[in-house]
């Protein structure tokens, strides 16, 4: 699903990554709301979920720059202006991808999963997603090898936006605080009293705030 804005070209970009066991429909408000502020988005099924017809892989990590390249080379979006904002599952693959890709600018990410959470949804098969059984077992151990912690000091300069419900039981929200604390600047936390793991993402004055401080703190 694209996005595009009908203001003046160069537009910046956003690549949308859902969460694990949901699909790129779900996260329609956030492209609307990307198009109407001057962005150019783009929502895919990530492997293993929707109208995808792979099963979740490690090479899902790779299809988050792809997509990036996909907008980086449309017509009037600027190149060195491509994001990625993710929620959850999303989250993860989102700094992932914005840590070891040139071609990724900054990045947003909403309750973000660690490896360690994902591992665990696998082990316990709550990850509500299609995964090969031959190949689990190299996906926890590919898992095994990405820590999000190192990830974030990886970003390096590139623009981190944390943004956190105090009330997420699945993702304890002290989660973005420890991967705000090893972020370098720019980056900025924001934690939300009660909520839960997906209030979050649907919130039409985060979106705001979010796409205004990242704006903000590209180069």
């Amino acid at each position: 699903m694209l996005w595009l804005p009908e203001s003046a070209p160069p537009w910046r970009a956003v690549v949308i990554l859902h969460g694990a066991g949901s699909r790129k429909e779900n996260h329609g408000d956030f492209g609307r709301a990307c198009a109407a502020s001057g962005w150019a988005a783009l929502a895919y099924d990530q492997r293993g979920h929707g109208a995808s017809e792979d099963s979740m892989s490690p090479e899902a990590l790779a299809d988050v720059s792809r997509m990036a390249r996909f907008l980086a080379e449309m017509d009037d979006v600027d190149a060195a202006r491509v994001c990625v904002r993710g929620s959850s599952m999303g989250g993860f693959m989102a700094i992932q991808a914005a840590a070891t890709s040139e071609g990724i600018a900054g990045a947003i990410a909403i309750c973000p999963a660690g490896a360690q959470h994902l591992t665990r949804g696998l082990r316990n098969d709550e990850l509500q997603m299609r995964i090969d059984p031959a190949g689990a077992s190299a996906l926890a151990a590919w898992l095994a090898e990405h820590d999000l912690r190192q990830a974030v000091e990886l970003m390096d300069s590139k623009p981190l936006l944390l943004i956190h419900a105090r009330g997420d039981d699945q993702i304890p929200a002290d989660w973005s605080e420890e991967l705000h604390a090893r972020a370098r600047e720019p980056r900025k936390l924001i934690l939300l009293p009660g909520g839960h793991h997906r209030s979050a993402q649907h919130d039409a004055e985060l979106h705001g705030i979010a796409l205004r401080w990242l704006e903000r703190n590209l180069p």
